[in-house]
């Protein structure tokens, strides 16, 4: 996170080249979310996992031997659509849990993310001295010890039989579900809020603050610690207590109020109590929204499901991104003031769900197995 920007300039990269590199990225996660997913659910969660890490590593590989803009944009669109393998990890613990414990170990999910994004900045910081390129190499090399760990302790989980006669479950297929539809359109909105904040954050704090890259990552670095320990440990008694449903309604109110007091705020000390909420509030809101699609799906297309929700973030991340820099250079809160009306939104649309989506997690999974 902290390298590519220094690396792609390093290589003449304009700003707006830079912003298609990154839309790339997103967009290749946006086109292999869904195809990661289904390819899962007929040919398994195991050898699609195997394959998408080390598409990853080798990706990684190329960016960091990149000799030219053309090269790192080739190697980020290959990154993103291995990347977008998140669809068949959720899969993966929605196949291995139960109702009852699905939603802590979304959370663990999500936590793993929290962490990544606490000692990947403080590392790729640590070996940028040494060359913009070198550590790019180290998660290269990080990313085929992780396929090494899952090739040994990764086990294929109980797969489960299609219905006679049964089409491949593809995006446009699973999205005629209304529930579905519906979730991930949650997903969707939810994720151009948060990139309203991930987008311009950095030149907001450069510009009303004066700080620069390093304070910037500090205050990051922080969130992400908030996040991790939310949903690393708290999200197990939030979950035993409330439904997923009351989890995303209160989680994007506190998001939306979060956002909103953002550019309201006179000193940093002030800026950091609607940061910390908006920590909290994210960090509720996405593995409860992932554990009620996981079991709005037949067992049969959790895949599928999952992949076209993850889908929905990733056009959230070409879209997003694009909004909160013409609102930027407009009005300096309307990025904000966006995100708090699509928060807003959000969790009108969870608070419309239905209370007993369990239900029919039930009914798929007593399908018969094979």
């Amino acid at each position: 996170m902290p390298v590519l920007p220094f690396y792609a300039k390093q290589l003449g990269a304009s700003a707006s080249v830079l912003g298609l590199v990154l839309m790339a990225y997103a967009a290749a996660q946006f086109v292999f979310a869904p195809i990661w997913g289904r390819l899962s659910d007929r040919v398994g969660r195991r050898p699609v996992m195997l394959m998408t890490v080390a598409g990853t590593a080798l990706s990684l590989l190329a960016l960091g031997f990149a000799p030219s803009i053309g090269w790192i944009l080739a190697a980020r669109l290959l990154g993103g659509a291995f990347a977008a393998n998140v669809s068949v990890a959720s899969a993966y613990i929605a196949d291995v849990t139960s109702e009852q414990e699905r939603t802590r170990w979304m959370g663990m999910l999500g936590a793993s993310f929290g962490v990544g994004f606490v000692l990947g900045p403080a590392i790729g910081g640590a070996l940028a001295p040494f060359g913009y390129h070198v550590p790019l190499l180290f998660a290269a090399g990080l990313a085929g010890a992780n396929w090494v760990h899952a090739a040994v302790s990764l086990r294929e989980p109980e797969r489960h039989a299609a219905l006679p006669g049964a089409p491949p479950a593809s995006r446009a297929r699973v999205l005629r579900d209304p529930l579905v539809a519906r979730l991930c359109a949650a997903n969707l909105v939810f994720s151009v809020a948060v990139a309203q904040l991930e987008t311009i954050f950095a030149f907001f704090m450069m510009d009303r603050f004066g700080y620069d890259a390093q304070h910037v990552a500090g205050i990051l670095v922080g969130m992400a610690i908030v996040m991790g320990g939310v949903q690393g440990g708290g999200m197990k008694a939030l979950s035993a207590r409330y439904s997923e449903r009351s989890l995303v309604v209160a989680g994007s109110l506190l998001l939306a109020a979060a956002f909103a007091a953002t550019p309201e705020m006179p000193t940093v000390g002030w800026l950091l109590v609607p940061l910390a909420v908006a920590a909290v509030g994210r960090a509720i809101v996405q593995p409860s929204l992932m554990s009620m699609t996981s079991v709005a799906a037949a067992a049969t297309e959790r895949g599928a499901v999952m992949g076209a929700f993850q889908g929905a973030a990733s056009l959230a991340r070409v879209v997003g991104p694009l909004a909160a820099g013409l609102l930027y250079d407009r009005v300096t809160a309307a990025p904000f003031w966006l995100a708090c009306a699509l928060l807003v939104a959000t969790a009108a649309i969870a608070h419309a769900l239905p209370g007993r989506i369990a239900a029919r997690a039930a009914l798929a999974d007593a399908e018969p197995t094979r």
